[in-house]
């Protein structure tokens, strides 16, 4: 049975000051006002929706599910939070009213899916916050209306802070055409993706670690091309699998499907079977600062029909392919590829290696500068120039390329566009410095001893061979 736990009324609270002021004490009106105002204030920001009115009980064995959605539903229409107490609470089938603020003990408080229809939906509210709680799914099987654990649609700002998320039959947490931020979440054990978030309208994706999911790390995707502007920083993406197969749709930290203007910064993305970082038909994307480490294929890629990719500042080690800014056959270009470190390429991929295959730093084609990065470690070559006659207005300069087979394979193909190969270190890059290729096949000399010759599209000049 509740009580009133001491709450202070608004009377009794004026009683008193009045009671002060009988005695002589009463401060001046401005004082007094400035003291109540404050006392109320701190009141109102105390009060929340305790559990137990609504007959809550931690730790009951029984489903909780009716007295759990009367409760949300009763302190969203009172504008309070519903403050849940540490312990367990097995529910199922809970919508999520406009307005609805659940809080818990960060770690203690713990909601159970209790396996019938969805376990958290909210469409079409203007604000949802969800903070300090634990949900665990159970790896019980969702229904088919819902695609994650916790399904937020067309919410307008949706807030989702210091959450644990685990055992997930689909996403963990999906939003569909929200706004708002998520951040300090762990989200782990997710038969799908720890997060997906699709049409987002001005979402942050902050300071979160998603680990141990079967086929994705962090989702942001558009059911076509657009400007989506989500920020993803800071977060932690470690051991994503690719459980459903592919040659790259699964398996992948963070990847950015048709999002315009998206922003990649600072992650720190490790284990992954395929990408840390994977960028398709994203344009304008910035890929900045992030740590990409042990990735099973390419590390960080901008593919397909984008135009616009920033890549700078991150350090890759690991991977089949370090950087690659590919598909200039399906309209990808205009890059800016700078001050990256990659190291440790293999050529053992998650499938058998097509067209150029792996153990390659930089794949780049078309419209980009590519300018103090360092190479090192590469089983191929250092770079991959080019893609038959897919390479056009290639600037790389100041570049360091060691310990590579080779340092830099260039299409000589008929057709091939103009390069700049210009004031770049080589150091032991037993097969050559500079390589002409027919796509796969090596056709030349080493084109920094002998020169360009008869490739006029080929401009090479200043570069040091130790």
């Amino acid at each position: 049975m509740s009580t009133n736990r001491h709450i202070l009324s608004r009377r009794a609270l004026l009683g008193s000051l009045a009671g002060i002021g009988a005695a002589g004490l009463l401060p001046p009106l401005s004082a007094t006002r400035a003291a109540a105002g404050d006392l109320f204030t701190q009141i109102d920001l105390r009060g929340g929706h305790d559990a137990d009115l609504a007959g809550l009980l931690p730790d009951a064995v029984d489903d909780q599910s009716r007295l759990f959605q009367r409760a949300i539903d009763d302190a969203a229409a009172a504008g309070r939070i519903l403050r849940l107490p540490p312990g367990r609470f097995v529910v199922s089938n809970i919508d999520l009213p406009d307005g609805a603020r659940i809080a818990g003990v960060p770690g203690a408080t713990r909601l159970i899916y209790g396996g019938r229809g969805h376990f958290m939906l909210a469409e079409g509210a203007r604000r949802i916050e969800l903070s300090g709680l634990v949900f665990d799914g159970a790896n019980q099987r969702l229904g088919d209306h819902v695609s994650a654990l916790v399904h937020l649609r067309s919410v307008s700002e949706a807030i989702v802070d210091g959450m644990v998320i685990a055992g997930a039959d689909g996403h963990g947490l999906t939003l569909e055409a929200c706004g708002g931020r998520i951040n300090h979440c762990e989200i782990s054990g997710a038969r799908l993706a720890g997060i997906y978030a699709v049409e987002s309208r001005g979402l942050s994706i902050t300071r979160n670690m998603v680990r141990d999911c079967a086929n994705g790390g962090i989702l942001v995707h558009r059911w076509s091309v657009g400007e989506d502007a989500t920020l993803i920083d800071g977060n932690r993406v470690m051991r994503i699998s690719a459980r459903a197969g592919g040659t790259g749709q699964n398996g992948n930290g963070i990847n950015i499907f048709r999002a315009g203007n998206v922003m990649v910064t600072n992650n720190h993305v490790s284990d992954c079977a395929f990408s840390a970082i994977r960028a398709n038909s994203a344009s304008n994307i910035q890929i900045v600062s992030n740590q990409a480490i042990r990735s099973g294929e390419t590390a960080i890629y901008a593919e397909f029909s984008f135009q616009g990719a920033v890549i700078a500042s991150n350090l890759v080690d690991g991977g089949t392919v370090g950087i690659s800014v590919a598909n200039f056959n399906e309209g990808g270009r205009l890059a800016s590829v700078t001050g990256n470190i990659i190291r440790n390429l293999t050529t053992k991929g998650p499938y058998p290696a097509e067209y150029a295959g792996f153990g390659i730093g930089v794949a780049i084609e078309a419209d980009a500068a590519v300018t103090g990065n360092v190479i090192e470690g590469a089983p191929k070559w250092g770079v991959l120039m080019g893609w038959g006659p897919f390479l056009r207005a290639v600037n790389f300069s100041g570049n360091t390329i060691r310990d590579c087979s080779a340092g830099i394979a260039v299409s000589v193909v008929e057709g091939a566009g103009a390069a700049l190969i210009s004031g770049n270190m080589f150091d032991a890059t037993p097969g050559g410095a500079i390589i002409g290729c027919r796509w796969n096949e090596v056709v030349t000399k080493d084109l920094a001893k002998v020169g360009a010759g008869r490739f006029k599209h080929l401009t090479l000049e200043r570069n040091a061979v130790a």
